[in-house]
């Protein structure tokens, strides 16, 4: 068990609350709470894992690995449902920090990974 402990277990209850209280927009897309989800989310899933990679490195167990990562991803399904998608995502909170350092842009990289929405 890391530090971090309990701002992973606040996360995932967030996401899980989210997720429960998520009604669809009448009329997709609803942009500004599909970046909330994002931004409130998803940038605060990677903040704690990039927090913990650098300096003193903490050790996640499987237990708050599997906490972040479904957080994340119950915000990527978020997201998509904002636009009127429905996707299954199974990202891993690596691959999703090292693509918002790389871009600086947590909307790029959500579109990158979920295709929402679709490039024109």
């Amino acid at each position: 068990m890391s530090e971090y402990r309990d701002r992973i277990a606040v996360l995932a209850e967030r996401s899980r609350a989210d997720r429960e209280a998520f009604e669809a927009p009448e009329n997709p897309p609803d942009e500004e709470r599909a970046l909330s989800y994002l931004r409130d989310g998803v940038g605060d899933v990677v903040s704690v894992y990039v927090d913990g990679r650098t300096g003193e490195f903490a050790a996640f167990d499987e237990v708050e690995m599997s906490m972040l990562e479904r957080a994340l991803n119950n915000w990527f399904e978020l997201y998509a449902r904002c636009y009127g998608e429905t996707i299954e995502a199974e990202f891993t909170v690596r691959e999703v920090a090292e693509l918002v350092i790389d871009t600086h842009d947590v909307s790029d990289v959500a579109q990158l990974l979920t295709h929402v929405p679709e490039r024109r």
